[in-house]
């Protein structure tokens, strides 16, 4: 007996090779809707990094012109006019950190390849003016000695970072005296040091920046226009977290132009799939069709049911993609900023602002693939669709 004769089976054929092809729709629609959250994770992630790095009543001052604190160079002079201004907070020491950044290449933990790390030098208001940052392992530095301790991304990623260990840097060797985390910002993929013991090891004069907190975060304005009208002090003030948001910049347009490309070749693709499984969809349902026409359902009730339908697909598989993206929030993930040329870690972080961008988009995709299936649909003459019966 040839079971494809039989109508029950040759109808039970149909249904589940539909929804094969509807499964299958729904996972390449998801596949890019995952695909385009997770470029939106990831540059979310990177800014909120970022931007987590600076206080808000703390004020960056470096060489004017410098995009980051590896360019910047400030005079002893300066740096000390900077600390002595009225605006700058006294507990009852000013509340200033001349601090030099450099740059030095280490040997990572899962390869063989080397990248550049920040080691920044600092001295013990430095450390205070962070309050985010604790200890979680062994103790902090002491002044005038070649003790340092490591971020815990950093610890992390690369070799030989426990405590007790040394680092050969510069013109001596340190040794690592504790750990420290700074609640996921960028300070974790840094190197702290005295800042005058790390000066002579590069033989440096000059300090990169100068930390200040504010006596009152409203005194920005005022210390920002007596440096920029003292002939004596070419430099420069941003809010911290202002400053360290502009080190995204470049890395988060890298990171959204290649995303979104691939999200788009993806999305023409998937709109295609689903364009061809709601046409095959409307080439079944042509008697359906006609049976609703000649109830007295109007052209644009059959065009929106149709259209509906493929919105839905869409967003079934927008909820999918949502989910597999979800799963990324556990991830870290490294790379080279573009402004410091330095190792930075951070993770995936999810908003709403993505989740309702990402359901806007496969929504956005159900209607293109669905519109052409639908308007055709809705386009079938009533004799016609009967005859097909």
């Amino acid at each position: 007996m040839n079971f494809s004769e039989i109508p029950f089976f040759y109808s039970f054929r149909n249904l589940w090779v539909r929804g094969i092809t509807t499964l299958l729709t729904a996972f390449g629609l998801a596949l890019v809707v995952y695909v385009f959250t997770s470029v939106l994770m990831l540059d979310e992630g990177l800014k909120k990094t970022l931007v987590s790095t600076g206080e808000f009543d703390n004020v960056v001052v470096t060489r004017r012109g410098a995009v980051s604190e590896i360019q910047s160079s400030i005079s002893r002079e300066q740096a000390s006019i900077i600390s002595q201004l009225s605006q700058v907070a006294r507990i009852p020491l000013p509340q200033a950190s001349k601090e030099l950044v450099v740059l030095v290449n280490l040997q990572k933990k899962t390869s063989f390849t080397k990248s550049n790390v920040v080691v920044r030098g600092l001295n013990k208001v430095g450390f205070n003016l962070r309050r985010q940052i604790k200890i979680i392992k062994g103790r902090n530095f002491k002044e005038g000695s070649d003790e340092i301790i490591i971020g815990i991304a950093i610890a992390k990623r690369f070799s030989n970072m426990r405590i007790g260990q040394t680092l050969k840097f510069g013109s001596q060797s340190w040794r690592i005296v504790g750990h420290f985390d700074s609640g996921g910002s960028g300070f974790d993929s840094e190197i702290w040091a005295d800042v005058e013991i790390l000066m002579q090891s590069f033989r440096r004069n000059n300090f990169s920046t100068v930390i200040v907190r504010l006596i009152d975060s409203t005194k920005f304005d005022s210390i920002k226009k007596f440096i920029n009208l003292n002939v004596r002090l070419p430099l420069q003030a941003k809010r911290e977290r202002v400053f360290f948001s502009d080190q995204s910049k470049a890395l988060s347009a890298f990171i959204r132009t290649l995303g979104l490309t691939l999200t788009i070749i993806f999305s023409i693709g998937a709109v295609i799939g689903a364009a061809i499984t709601m046409q095959a969809a409307v080439a079944n349902r042509i008697a359906e069709i006609g049976t609703l026409r000649a109830l007295g359902f109007q052209r644009s009730s059959i065009l929106f049911a149709f259209l509906l339908e493929s919105i839905f697909l869409s967003v079934l598989g927008g909820i999918i993609g949502l989910f597999f993206a979800v799963l990324m929030l556990k991830l870290e993930f490294s790379t080279t900023n573009f402004t410091s040329f330095s190792e930075l870690a951070f993770r995936f972080s999810l908003s709403s602002s993505i989740v309702f961008y990402s359901l806007c988009f496969s929504m956005i995709m159900g209607i293109v693939s669905g519109m052409i299936p639908a308007v055709r649909a809705s386009r079938i003459k009533i004799v016609d669709a009967l005859r097909a019966n």
